[in-house]
């Protein structure tokens, strides 16, 4: 399978995986009742979107070793993520880090099952 084959096989999984956590903890465990289901997947795909090319064509040229790759482009996407929500569904800093670590870590961990 080529690369950008394994990225677009990785972003579906990651949309997959992430979208449906972010709403759950949004809309059911932090009660944000006043935000749309339809908003909070929206901002849910757009910060995977923008934030996989990053870590799959970026994040390589700087950084050979897979596990400080993988590590430190989780960080970043964490916390590039929680910015998202913080600023675009208005959540709270700690709810939106919150809601961006379990829903990468989740990713994170399916990823490296497949």
């Amino acid at each position: 399978m080529l690369y950008e084959q394994k990225f677009l096989f990785s972003l579906v999984l990651t949309l997959i995986v992430e979208i449906p956590i972010v709403v759950f903890l949004v809309k059911y465990l932090y009660k944000h009742e006043e935000i749309k289901i339809y908003k909070v997947v929206l901002i849910g795909f757009v910060a995977s979107a923008l934030t996989m090319p990053y870590f799959w064509f970026v994040l390589p040229a700087y950084i050979s070793d897979r596990g400080v790759y993988i590590f430190s482009g989780e960080f970043v996407i964490i916390c590039v993520e929680a910015i998202i929500y913080n600023q675009l569904l208005k959540l709270k800093l700690s709810e939106a880090f919150t809601v961006s670590f379990i829903a990468n870590i989740a990713s994170v961990f399916l990823g490296l099952v497949f």
